[in-house]
Formats: C-alpha cells, structure tokens, sequence
C-alpha cells in the first residue's frame, strides 16, 4: 500500500517557509498519520509566545483540520501523543483537549521536552483510523 502525504493549507506552506522536510498529514490505505505541528499564528503562520491555552486551541484545530483534508474526524483518532515543555501546562492543556475529545477520548501519552526551535509549549500528532 502506496503512502499518500497530503498538503493542507495554510499549514504546508506554514511548513514550507520553514523549509521543513514534513508532511501535516499522510494516508496510506485506512490509516491516518497527523504530524506534529507547533501553534502556527492562524493570521500570520508566524511562531509567537502566546498562552498555553491559545497554543492549545491551536494545536487541536490544526490537528483537526490535518484529519479532515484526510477525510476523517476527531472520531476517528485512536491516540495522540502530546509534547510539552513542562508538566505544569498539563492541567491547561486537559482543559482544551476535553472540549475537543468529551466523550470516550482516544488513547494518549503527555510527554515532557526541554524546548524547541521556536518559543512556543505544545504539539500534538495522532493516529486515526478510518
């Protein structure tokens, strides 16, 4: 089975400026792989601090939108990996992704990371299956 890597805009060419080798999204028969994505700014695609809540909300709906170019939805995430600079946004970061998965959410892990090449806390990848 051939892996289909697909652009879903403004996030590939949010990628693109960064020159960054990744795909938002790949296929490959039923199964979905969403990358991990850092809070682009929605107006600008610019890295800009920010509150964890807002990266939050940011990330999620990037993570949506990367799921329904792929022709699936938040029902159809098995797990999620969630990156973090530090455990004490995890309690911000549960509040935002409750709204997002309220029912039966999929599996997950919250793993903390030192830091990254911009200044922003939070990324998301996940695994659907359609």
């Amino acid at each position: 089975m051939k892996r289909e890597a697909l652009r879903v805009e403004p996030i590939s060419s949010y990628l693109d400026r960064w020159k960054a080798p990744a795909s938002p999204v790949t296929r490959a028969g039923n199964m979905i792989f969403v990358a991990g994505l850092p809070p682009f700014d929605p107006e600008t695609g610019e890295l800009k601090e920010m509150p964890i809540e807002r990266q939050s909300e940011i990330v999620m709906e990037q993570m949506k939108l990367c799921l329904q170019t792929a022709g699936a939805s938040l029902d159809n995430v098995m797990k999620c990996n969630v990156y973090g600079t530090s455990t004490k946004h995890f309690a911000a970061f549960n509040a935002i992704y409750a709204r997002y998965f309220p029912v039966d959410p999929p599996a997950r892990i919250f793993v903390v990371t030192p830091e990254w090449f911009g200044p922003f806390d939070v990324e998301i990848d996940c695994i659907a299956m359609m």
